[in-house]
């Protein structure tokens, strides 16, 4: 949608119109400039720059140990790109659990040396008191519940979440606790999709799904792997696009082959 003409600048109110009139949220990441242009450009509302750079950017099998310097840098690539969707940050592992002092000045250096929109925070009731000091400085904050990837040491496995009574209970008392707090929105991972039906019926937030059926407000993919470009993640929630990964091996392929064979540069392509 369009203002005369001139493509809709996504805001968090912009969110919560979209929840009330029904209209679907779709959300992916990037993590570099060139990525994030393709993405905005194509008209998503949502851009995550995502702690999984940790592992589709620099190639580690958890989101661990990808620092708050390392997503300032990814989130500054990003903003400069984006010209419409609203870029949300991970806070990552480290930046603000147990600590709400260093969770509100890391959450002021990703705003003010990104110029990104809003953060996103894993966990419900346990990081209330760093959530309410970030959102007091006036930063829009996205919650995240169900699987969360930074706490996979105390989970042990990243199998679906929520599915005993006990868990359930806990994720929609931590979603109303994280609406009431102040969030703006909630991702919702790997969950029943009745759950998280339930868990969008009730709030007047947004919910952003991932793994979570379609009863959702919206729905969030790492954009590395709906492109196709990783290839040894397949869980049942996502769908491939592409297969990059054929394409862009392909080409390199056919490179090395003409640069061998001294079939380029050809004639034309010299001065």
């Amino acid at each position: 949608m369009s203002v005369h003409g001139k493509p809709r600048i996504v805001t968090t109110h912009v969110l919560n119109e979209m929840k009330l009139r029904g209209e679907k949220i779709s959300m992916l990441t990037a993590y570099d400039y060139s990525m994030a242009r393709i993405v905005d450009q194509a008209g998503i509302d949502v851009i995550l720059v995502g702690d999984s750079a940790s592992n589709v950017m620099a190639g580690h099998k958890s989101t661990l140990p990808i620092t708050l310097d390392q997503m300032i840098y990814h989130a500054q690539s990003v903003v400069r790109a984006a010209k419409r969707a609203l870029v949300v940050v991970d806070m990552p592992f480290g930046a603000y659990q147990g600590n709400s002092k260093e969770a509100v000045s890391s959450a002021i250096r990703i705003m003010k040396e990104t110029g990104a929109q809003a953060i996103k925070m894993e966990g419900g009731e346990e990081i209330i008191e760093s959530m309410h000091r970030i959102l007091s400085a006036g930063i829009p904050v996205m919650g995240h519940l169900g699987l969360t990837p930074q706490s996979i040491h105390k989970f042990g496995t990243y199998v679906v979440r929520a599915k005993e009574e006990a868990e359930a209970k806990k994720l929609v008392e931590d979603a109303k606790l994280l609406e009431k707090t102040g969030c703006f929105s909630i991702v919702l991972e790997k969950i029943p999709a009745k759950l998280a039906k339930e868990v969008t019926d009730n709030s007047k937030i947004p919910m952003i799904g991932i793994g979570a059926g379609a009863d959702v407000d919206g729905q969030v993919l790492v954009l590395h792997d709906m492109l196709g470009i990783t290839q040894d993640f397949s869980p049942r929630f996502l769908r491939r696009y592409h297969n990059l990964f054929a394409e862009i091996s392909g080409s390199v392929e056919a490179y090395v082959e003409d640069v061998k064979e001294q079939r380029f540069p050809n004639e034309k392509e010299q001065y």
